[in-house]
């Protein structure tokens, strides 16, 4: 392919961008996928920063702001707290160490991105016309960025294990380990048990509030409007993804197939961006965050790689004993051992400078400290340690041109933990786990651990050699946050965690990839033995949900009171599909997550505690719901109760006839006219839709099917508008790029004023995709905008 190949017309659009060598050629396509062709790697990417700030200048700035702790800077007072917050958690040691992790021209790539984000801030500058709207209406200005930018900010990542391993330990402290295995399953099944020396009694329940504030998304329409300081909120339900890969002997062309949907945070703009990157020694198409340079997720000509999360426990929690005069010292190997204190300033907006104090044991930063019963909290991440910004090991993987070099470059990966697919056009297939997984000598990570010096790392490691897969004898290899480690695991010799997503998701997947012909009753009119990209797209878009059929096995033997027969006999007959025109999703839906949990979770909790602690033990568990509802154990506690037909009888009746009626509530009294697409929707907004009142700030509602258990993961929130799910996707056609297919909503563009902010929502609503050119060829053949950077002679 011929790098750079400039037209003999004159561009539609030209900007003089300082730095670059020679010209570079940006084609965008009618779905508003950028092609950037340079002459050198170094243009290129200076290039590629350049067009992010020309189209997501505003989300790149929040993003810098609030991952490096200046929201103040522009927002105001209310966001100190987050600002300390986030400053906590920066990454704070050798940056010589921390670059060469990503490879060795890591440093030179962040340079020339972020010159390239620059060079569009300052043009601005000259020409307000550029100016996102964002800034106009707030009346500030974008910043400008350092390389280490990229690197230092670590709280955008995945993260979670604190939260699960507090919740357990406030489970445990009220009410005890059998109402905390009702919260949550654990694979591989294990026994908690306290570490020697916790005293959960100490861990208080707003522990994590600085951690939150550090790692949650901010919301700026509340922090902007109200008088209240930002204050921490709980965690979102996990994210997650699912991914595939197919062998050539399972596909209609002879090719691989890869295919792979991150399950993100449902937002205005988009999380991520596609783009296709092409100068000499990198010709690469896919998707990335806007703020990093490279992309995750796709193919370079020579591979095609995705990844999910892959649950490694990264993070713990240190409970420590602070001295009884100095609450700044804490006891460590039987001594007091002093904090590491760094003082900063927050500048404010219209206001005074505010000097913070961070405080940092050997473990990491403090997020929590009450003098008065000696105690203090900090949090112990992989994530901080060198070489594990989220996605920063991504630069690494785009040099890869074989299975073989893909693995290598694997063992360097840090953070977030991912399975990684990948396949090549002749023909390989594979998986492998990739993540800093941190060794507890003699301990299990389940809960907070005292900081005393008997519960130390003894360093990371890769995952374990066994959890790795090369052409599969079955053709094909899937993900979906499930537990997958293979049978045989050593998981005492290497645990990698506990907490993970239910299976039920790769449950459909593999039915459909595994059925022996298209008559299979799992196969839904796929092409099981000859599949092809459509029928990828599909896939990512099906919604039945296979852990519905475990939970409507419990209606077997169940004869309904005459006025919920009719409701009784809906369930039954239902096939499971969560469409949109669906009346039994509705009730389904409505029942098993609002009616059905509660009830049985009440049931398991009165034979377990007390009468008068089972309300608040419930309240516990429901509110765990952010954390993601477990429904492995609405399931057990179904199978548990088929052994009293009596219990089991009354707990359908009482749950669907409150279900019954919230839905009559809802949607009418006819059951006929009942559509799940009339109650789950999706309407995306802008972080500043409550503060600006302009109609792109939030986008129209759209009916959406399925859920969080459905291979289209549609989560919701409590008035069923999608809070997560897939904003992205990309199926890959190994060998044959240009037959790939992807999709990226609403639209490819933050700029309100831009064709493409919102060109693509209506079909990502009906869960269709779009052509993601490669070749030259294709690329010419559909491009709808011409935009040359040249070097600029003001520099």
């Amino acid at each position: 392919m011929n790098p750079y190949a400039a037209g003999d017309t004159d561009p539609d659009e030209e900007y003089p961008v300082a730095g670059l060598t020679a010209p570079v050629e940006i084609l965008v396509d009618d779905h508003g996928v950028p092609h950037l062709y340079a002459r050198t790697r170094t243009d290129l990417f200076r290039a590629q920063g350049f067009d992010a700030a020309r189209e997501r200048l505003f989300q790149l700035d929040l993003w810098r702001r609030r991952g490096l702790g200046r929201l103040s800077e522009v927002y105001g007072e209310r966001f100190v707290a987050r600002d300390r917050a986030a400053r906590l958690f920066l990454y704070r040691g050798d940056m010589r160490a921390e670059w060469a992790a990503y490879g060795p021209d890591a440093e030179d790539v962040a340079t020339e991105f972020t010159e390239g984000i620059n060079a569009f801030v300052r043009l601005c500058e000259r020409r307000p016309d550029l100016l996102p709207a964002e800034f106009r209406e707030l009346g500030h200005r974008p910043a400008l960025w350092e390389p280490r930018d990229i690197a230092v900010i670590r709280s955008h990542g995945l993260t979670g294990n604190a939260e699960q391993k507090v919740a357990r330990a406030l489970t445990l402290r009220d009410y005890g380990p059998a109402v905390e295995d009702l919260r949550r399953v654990r694979e591989p099944a294990r026994e908690v048990r306290v570490p020697d020396g916790l005293d959960l009694s100490l861990i208080p329940d707003d522990v994590l509030d600085v951690y939150r504030l550090a790692t949650t998304p901010v919301d700026l329409t509340m922090s902007l409007t109200g008088d209240a300081p930002d204050a921490p909120r709980p965690r979102t339900r996990p994210e997650g993804s699912n991914n595939w890969v197919i062998g050539p002997g399972r596909t209609a062309t002879g090719r691989p197939l890869l295919a792979n949907d991150p399950h993100r945070a449902i937002t205005l703009p988009s999380l991520r961006r596609l783009v296709h990157l092409s100068a000499p020694g990198l010709d690469a198409a896919g998707a990335g965050e806007p703020a990093l340079p490279g992309l995750s997720i796709g193919h370079n000509g020579h591979l095609a790689f995705g990844l999910t999360i892959f649950s490694i426990d990264q993070e713990d929690l240190y409970v420590y004993e602070t001295a009884p005069h100095d609450p700044g010292s804490y006891r460590y190997d039987g001594r007091w051992e002093p904090m590491r204190v760094v003082r900063e300033h927050v500048h404010v907006a219209g206001g005074d400078p505010v000097e913070i104090e961070l405080r940092f044991t050997r473990h990491g930063p403090v997020i929590h400290e009450d003098p008065a019963r000696r105690t203090a909290f900090a949090v112990r991440a992989a994530w901080l340690e060198p070489g594990t910004a989220p996605y920063l090991g991504s630069l690494r993987l785009l040099r890869a041109r074989t299975a073989d070099a893909f693995a290598e470059a694997l063992d360097h990966w840090g953070a977030p933990g991912e399975n990684m697919v990948y396949a090549t056009p002749d023909g390989t297939i594979g998986w492998r786990p990739a993540g800093a997984v941190p060794v507890r000598p003699g301990w299990d990570g389940l809960l907070p651990v005292p900081g005393d010096g008997r519960y130390e790392w003894a360093g990371l490691r890769p995952p374990h050699p066994a959890a790795a897969l090369r052409d599969p004898p079955q053709g094909w290899f899937a993900s979906a946050n499930e537990m997958n480690l293979p049978d045989g695991f050593p998981h005492e010799q290497c645990t990698i965690g506990y907490d993970w997503d239910h299976r039920f998701r790769y449950d459909r997947i593999a039915e459909v990839l595994d059925s022996d012909s298209d008559s299979d009753s799992g196969s839904h009119g796929y092409s099981a033995r000859a599949m092809t990209v459509e029928d990828c797209v599909r896939l990512q878009g099906d919604t039945v949900n296979v852990s519905a059929r475990h939970v409507l096995a419990s209606l077997e033997g169940y004869e309904p009171p005459p006025p919920l027969a009719a409701a009784a006999a809906l369930l039954r007959s239902w096939d499971c599909d969560e469409s949109t025109g669906s009346a039994a999703a509705a009730l389904y839906q409505v029942w098993s997550r609002r009616h059905l949990r509660p009830a049985l979770l009440r049931h398991a909790l009165s034979g377990l505690l007390p009468p008068g602690a089972v309300d608040g033990a419930l309240a516990r568990l429901l509110a765990d719901e952010e954390l993601g509802a477990d429904v492995r154990t609405d399931i057990g506690l179904l199978d548990a109760a088929r052994h009293d037909r009596a219990v089991l009888d009354r707990l359908l009746t009482t749950s669907l006839d409150s279900a019954l009626r919230e839905v009559r509530d809802l949607l009418g009294e006819d059951m006929s006219r009942w559509r799940w697409g009339a109650l789950h929707h999706a309407a995306p907004a802008h972080p500043l839709a409550g503060r600006l009142c302009h109609p792109w700030t939030r986008l129209d509602r759209r009916e959406r099917p399925g859920s969080g258990d459905t291979v289209l993961s549609t989560g919701y929130d409590a008035g069923f508008t999608q809070d997560a799910g897939a904003s992205f996707r990309i199926v890959v056609d190994v060998g044959d790029w240009d037959r790939s297919r992807a999709m990226n909503a609403p639209g490819q563009s933050g700029r309100p004023d831009s064709p493409h902010w919102d060109d693509l929502y209506e079909d990502w609503a009906r869960d269709r995709a779009f052509p993601l050119h490669y070749s030259r060829a294709a690329v010419e053949a559909h491009t709808r905008t011409r935009i040359v950077l040249v070097p600029d002679p003001a520099a």
